[in-house]
């Protein structure tokens, strides 16, 4: 669906805004809530008048999302807002393999992307390095999934998501080891079993390893695109929230970046930026414009740490804060020639965390990242090769 009336456009843009910041109060059955993982993100996912969304959820949001005769949709102050489709529970969940390990505990369907933290362990987590928005060790310890995936095993269920609940790609991460890898081999190596048994292009995400040949060494696995999150690009925030990121060095970030967008190509290499950490959004916007210029997508998304974990009352940024950002963040890309059709897998294909790719689909960017500009009319659809 793509949505052409103007107004209408811009409305649902500033809705998926602000409900990306406030949450929504789920009054129906969602099954969809993501509980848990490693990343800074907990939330249901759901597609809000066609548009994929990722949405955390809050008992106090003045959004309501509600059964209908016909589906579901959101409201507010009782008036009806949006329409809304969930994803039904994916039918690979009810296989297991030939040992007993249930599919769902190796890997889950975000929308149309299968997902898997292949090491659910960190050499950061339970310590005084531990990440502040991160849940690695919480879903582990919730049995929701299992320790270490094997190659054998993401292939099996990467076959299966892709016949069964036309999955399109894969996105593999994992906790950052000790090895002077940083753990970036084993999942290159758990990637490129499940694109050469399902076919789907393949991201994988890993520290900055402390040889950059390794990632000319995952470039030739096969892999698609890589994700290499900063997190921040405060100093200052970095320190206080992800220590262990800290002393690896934002500009060691950039090395790594350099050298993976010089095998992967320019869009096929993204960052994690999250905004609502206390960050300078000033600085926040000249690092993201350093590293569209050489290349890489800087995936902006807001705060929204995992229940459980160490930054969990934290709450969400509001939309004034965030927006601005967007639009200029959204203005390099658009000068650069980037955007989520040139991630071929990953978070930046998927989009759905974020509002950065509305903004850019909208031409609602700010040229040169300078000024406020004026905001831009949406033009909502689907994300690109959905």
């Amino acid at each position: 669906m793509t949505v052409t009336d103007e107004r209408t456009g811009s409305d649902t843009a500033a809705l998926i805004m602000d409900l990306q910041a406030v949450g929504l109060r789920i009054e129906t059955v969602l099954e969809t809530a993501r509980k848990g993982g490693a990343g800074p993100s907990d939330s249901g996912m759901l597609w809000i008048e066609g548009v994929p969304v990722t949405v955390p959820p809050n008992e106090t949001s003045p959004y309501a999302l509600r059964a209908e005769d016909e589906g579901q949709a959101i409201f507010r102050d009782g008036v009806k807002v949006a329409s809304v489709s969930g994803t039904k529970r994916p039918r690979f969940y009810d296989l297991e393999t030939a040992d007993g390990v249930p599919y769902h505990r190796i890997a889950l369907l975000h929308l149309d992307s299968l997902a898997s933290t292949v090491v659910q362990a960190c050499n950061y987590w339970g310590n005084s390095d531990q990440c502040g928005f991160c849940g690695i060790g919480l879903s582990l310890a919730a049995g929701s999934t299992i320790a270490k995936k094997t190659p054998e095993m993401l292939a099996e269920v990467a076959v299966a998501a892709r016949d069964l609940d036309g999955a399109v790609d894969a996105t593999l991460t994992t906790g950052s080891s000790v090895a002077p890898d940083r753990g970036a081999l084993y999942v290159a190596r758990c990637g490129q079993a499940v694109k050469e048994a399902a076919g789907l292009p393949v991201e994988v995400q890993f520290e900055p390893p402390r040889d950059l040949d390794v990632i000319n060494q995952v470039h030739d696995m096969g892999i698609d695109s890589v994700g290499i999150h900063v997190e921040t690009f405060d100093p200052a925030v970095l320190a206080r929230v992800a220590p262990g990121k800290f002393r690896t060095g934002i500009d060691t970030y950039f090395r790594a970046w350099e050298r993976a967008v010089s095998l992967f190509g320019e869009g096929r290499v993204s960052t994690y930026v999250i905004l609502g950490m206390g960050e300078d959004p000033d600085l926040t916007v000249e690092m993201c414009r350093r590293a569209v210029d050489m290349g890489v997508y800087p995936f902006v998304v807001p705060l929204r740490p995992v229940a459980g974990s160490l930054m969990e009352n934290v709450p969400a940024p509001a939309r004034e804060c965030t927006e601005p950002i967007y639009r200029k963040v959204a203005g390099f890309l658009e000068a650069k020639g980037l955007g989520a059709d040139t991630a071929v897998a990953g978070c930046a294909r998927c989009q759905a965390c974020s509002s950065l790719n509305l903004v850019q689909q909208s031409g609602g960017g700010t040229p040169c990242g300078t000024g406020g500009g004026t905001p831009g009319l949406f033009q909502i659809g689907k994300r690109p090769g959905a």
